[in-house]
C-alpha cells in the first residue's frame, strides 16, 4: 500500500543561518534513502519543511513494503568450489550454508547454482529473489543515516528527558523533544535521539496552546497552520515575508538582501510585518552605516525613496500577530535608537581626525609577517599605482594620493565596528577632509570589483589604485609561497586575478600585462622572503582568462586560438575572438587551420624560429610560385586591416590563400635534398605562418 510519509523532529530553536541547509539535507536524505531501497514510486514527490523549531519532510506514494529484488550473487570460482573429481569442496558447502541463512531458505544445493563467466575464469552464481523490507525496518536505517549526515555547525550534548530513555546523553544540533512518523494515518514505530515516534507535535511558542495531533501525513501543513499558527514550509514563509514587506513599503523601495530574508525566515514561524520609525536627525549619518547596523544587528529592513535615499521608516518581521502592535513597534524603535546613536557618534568622532593623520598608525597593523605592516604595503601600492597611472596616461599624483589614503579608514571607529564599510567610509571622510573627488572615490573604488558582477571603478584614479592593490596582493602573496592550491585560496588570489582581468578587458586598457607584473615585482626588491613569481602568475592569469571568455560564450578552440599566443595586452582580445569566430564559419577555415597546424609542426621539427627571407629565384614549382605571388598580393591587405584593428577583414583576406596552400602541400616537397631549396621553402612557410597567426593561432581551430 502506497501512502504519504511524514517525518518531523521537533526541537528547541535551531541556528537560523543553518536552518534552510539543514531542512534541505534532512528531506533529501530521507527521500534518497527511501528511493535507494525501492520504497518510492517513480513519481513520488518530496516536500521540505523547516521552521525555527522543527525539521520535517513528507514524501508521497511511499510503499509499506519495498519491492522484491532479483539478486545474482557470486558464490565461488569453479576452481575453488569443486575438487578434481568434480565434487563440492568444503568451502562451497560452507558458503552455501551461509547463503541459505542469509536468504532465509532451508538449504541451497550445488545444482541450484549457475555457472558463468567471471572475467577470464568461471564461477558459480546464485540467483534468488530478495523479499521486500517493511517500511519500519527500512525507514529506521534511513532516518538514522540522514540525521548522521546533517551539516550540523556544532552539535550539542544533552540529557534526554522523555520516556524510558530519560537521562540518556544524546547529541544533536539542538535538544529534540518529539518525533513524528506517520505513513498515511498510521504511526510508524521509529526511535531517534531517545524519542519514540507518535503523532503529537508542538505549534507556535506563543500563539498556539498545548500539543497538536496530526491526524495523517497529508494534513500536516494545514494542521500546523490552522491549529499551531506555524507556516511549516521555509519557501512559503519566505515568500510571504517578501510580499508583506513589499506591501507595507508602499511606494518606498525595500532593501532586502536574500541572506537577510533567509535569516529572518529562519527566526519566525508566523511572520507579520510592522512599520517603525527613527528620528530624522540620524539621516545626517552616511546611509550605508545606518542600513548596515539595522540589517546586521537588528535584522530590520531599511527603506529608501525612488532615488535611493534612506527613509527614517523601516520594517520589522515579527513572530507575533496582533491587532494592537503598538508595544512591538515601540519596543523595536527603542532598541534601534542606541544602535543608530552609536553610528552617529562614531561618524562624528572619526571626522575629528583627518585620514592623512591616521596613515602613520598603519605601521602598527600587521599585513603579513613576511610582507610587513599595512604602512609598508600602502607604500608599495602607492608606488605601483603611480607607475600604472603613467602607463594609463592619467594623473599619477591623484593615483598616488588615492593609494596613500586607501587603507587609512581601517583605523576609524566606524570601520572598526563595521568592517564591511571599509573604503565606503574612507570616501566620506576624504571628502570631509577636502581631498580631490577622484582621490575620495578611489578609496572605495580600489576594492572593486569585489565579487562576480560587481561594478568596476568609474574613474582613472580608482582604476589605477584598484589594479595596484590587486596586483600587489597577487604578486606579494604568491611571492612568499602562498599561491592557491586545489580549492584552497585563503587570500582570494583568484578573485584578485579576475578583478584585474575584468578591468583590462571591459575598460579596454592598452597596458602590458608583463609591464604590470614587472612593476609589481619591483615593489618587493630587498625582501628576503620574496621570490619573483611573475611567470607563474602570468600563467595563472591566462588560465583565469580562459574561464572568463568561456563564460562569454566562446568555444574552447576559439579561446585557445587567441590565448595560446599569450597576448600581452587584452584591450582588443574580444575583437580578435569575434574575428576568429567569424573566420571559423568560413568554408576555407578548416583546411587553412589544418594547414597551419601542419606548418607549425614542420617549422618546429626543423627548429625554424626566425622568419626567413624568401629568394624568389629559388622558387621552382608552379605551386610554390603561385603561393608566394598570392601571399605577396594579400599581405598588404592583411597588414592594413590588422593595423586598423579590423581583425575580421584580416582573417577573411587570408581565406583567399586556401587553394594555393592546398596546391603547395599537394605538389611541393618541402624537405628537398637541395639545402638551399629546402631552406627557401621553409622560409616561405615561416612567412606564411606569421601571416596566418597575426590575429590568432588558427591552427587551434583544427579538430
Amino acid at each position: 500500500m502506497s501512502q504519504t510519509l511524514l517525518i518531523e523532529i521537533f526541537t528547541e530553536e535551531l541556528p537560523p543561518k543553518a536552518l534552510e541547509k539543514l531542512g534541505n539535507a534532512f528531506a533529501n536524505g530521507i527521500f534518497n534513502g527511501l528511493k535507494a531501497r525501492d520504497f518510492l514510486a517513480h513519481d513520488s514527490v518530496v516536500t521540505t519543511y523547516a521552521t525555527p523549531r522543527r525539521l520535517a519532510v513528507s514524501v508521497s506514494k511511499v510503499r509499506d513494503i519495498s519491492l522484491d529484488k532479483t539478486m545474482r550473487e557470486k558464490v565461488l570460482p569453479i576452481s575453488v568450489a569443486l575438487d578434481k573429481d568434480g565434487q563440492p569442496t568444503a568451502p562451497l558447502i560452507k558458503k552455501l550454508a551461509a547463503l541459505a541463512a542469509q536468504t532465509g531458505v532451508t538449504v541451497i544445493t550445488p545444482d541450484q547454482l549457475e555457472r558463468g563467466a567471471d572475467g577470464k575464469n568461471e564461477s558459480y552464481f546464485y540467483n534468488y529473489t530478495a523479499k521486500g523490507a517493511t517500511l519500519q525496518s527500512g525507514l529506521q536505517i534511513v532516518l538514522e543515516e540522514s540525521v548522521a549526515k546533517l551539516p550540523i555547525p556544532k552539535q550539542m550534548s544533552y540529557q534526554c528527558q522523555h520516556g524510558s530513555n530519560a537521562g540518556e546523553t544524546v547529541k544533536f544540533v539542538r535538544p529534540a523533544h518529539r518525533l513524528v512518523a506517520l505513513h498515511g494515518d498510521d504511526v510508524v514505530p521509529l526511535t531517534l535521539l531517545g524519542l519514540a515516534a507518535d503523532r503529537i507535535t508542538g505549534g507556535h511558542r506563543f500563539l498556539s496552546h498545548g500539543a497538536i495531533t496530526i491526524a495523517d501525513a497529508d494534513s500536516y501543513a494545514e494542521t500546523l497552520a490552522s491549529q499551531g499558527k506555524v507556516i511549516a514550509s521555509f519557501t512559503q514563509r519566505k515568500e510571504q515575508i517578501r510580499n508583506a514587506l513589499l506591501h507595507t513599503a508602499d511606494d518606498d523601495k525595500v532593501l532586502m538582501p536574500e541572506s537577510l530574508l533567509d535569516e529572518v525566515t529562519a527566526l519566525v514561524e508566523w511572520p507579520v510585518v510592522y512599520a517603525c520609525h527613527f528620528e530624522d536627525e540620524f539621516l545626517s549619518v552616511p546611509q550605508e552605516c545606518l542600513i548596515l547596523t539595522m540589517q546586521t544587528n537588528q535584522k530590520y529592513f531599511a527603506l529608501t525613496d525612488a532615488a535611493g535615499k534612506l527613509r527614517s521608516r523601516f520594517l520589522i518581521v515579527s513572530n507575533l500577530a496582533t491587532d494592537t502592535p503598538r508595544h512591538i513597534i515601540e519596543g523595536n524603535e527603542r532598541v534601534v535608537r542606541p544602535r543608530l546613536a552609536d553610528a552617529k557618534f562614531f561618524f562624528e568622532q572619526d571626522q575629528k581626525k583627518t585620514l592623512e593623520s591616521r596613515i602613520p598608525l598603519l605601521a602598527n597593523v600587521v599585513y603579513h609577517n613576511k610582507l610587513g605592516s599595512q604602512l609598508e604595503r600602502t607604500q608599495r601600492v602607492k608606488n605601483l599605482a603611480t607607475a600604472i597611472a603613467d602607463l594609463l596616461k592619467c594623473d599619477a599624483k591623484l593615483a598616488a594620493r588615492g593609494a596613500e589614503l586607501a587603507k587609512a579608514d581601517l583605523l576609524t571607529d566606524m570601520v572598526g565596528e563595521f568592517p564591511e564599510l571599509q573604503g565606503i567610509m574612507g570616501t566620506y571622510y576624504a571628502r570631509h577632509d577636502g581631498e580631490d573627488n577622484e582621490v575620495a572615490l578611489a578609496i572605495s573604488e580600489h576594492y572593486q570589483p569585489r565579487f562576480a558582477g560587481d561594478a568596476l571603478p568609474t574613474t582613472n584614479t580608482g582604476t589605477a589604485v584598484a589594479l595596484a592593490d590587486k596586483l600587489e596582493t597577487l604578486i606579494g602573496i604568491w611571492g612568499i609561497g602562498l599561491q592557491p592550491t586545489g580549492d584552497k585560496d585563503p587570500f582570494a588570489l583568484r578573485r584578485h586575478a579576475l578583478g584585474v582581468l575584468r578591468m583590462l578587458l571591459e575598460k579596454r586598457l592598452p597596458v602590458s600585462l608583463t609591464q604590470l607584473l614587472e612593476a609589481a615585482v619591483q615593489q618587493f626588491t630587498g625582501n628576503p622572503h620574496f621570490k619573483d613569481p611573475s611567470a607563474d602568475v602570468l600563467t595563472f592569469i591566462y588560465d583565469r582568462l580562459r574561464g572568463v571568455l568561456k563564460e562569454r560564450g566562446y568555444t574552447p578552440n576559439e579561446i585557445e586560438a587567441v590565448v595560446a599566443q599569450q597576448p600581452d595586452t587584452l584591450n582588443n582580445i574580444i575583437e580578435r575572438l569575434d574575428a576568429v569566430q567569424a573566420f571559423a564559419a568560413l568554408p576555407e577555415a578548416e583546411a587553412l587551420a589544418a594547414a597551419n597546424k601542419r606548418i607549425t609542426n614542420i617549422l618546429k621539427k626543423n627548429d625554424v624560429v626566425e622568419i626567413g627571407t624568401v629568394q624568389k629565384d629559388l622558387l621552382q614549382d608552379d605551386a610554390e610560385i603561385n603561393l608566394y605571388a598570392a601571399m605577396t598580393t594579400i599581405k598588404p591587405q592583411v597588414d592594413a586591416a590588422f593595423a586598423q584593428g579590423d581583425f575580421a577583414s584580416a582573417l577573411k583576406s587570408l581565406a583567399q590563400l586556401r587553394s594555393q596552400v592546398d596546391a603547395f602541400f599537394n605538389d611541393v616537397m618541402v624537405m628537398a635534398e637541395d639545402e638551399k631549396l629546402r631552406n627557401n621553402r621553409l622560409a616561405l612557410l615561416s612567412n606564411l605562418h606569421v601571416m596566418l597567426n597575426q590575429v590568432a593561432d588558427i591552427s587551434k581551430l583544427a579538430a
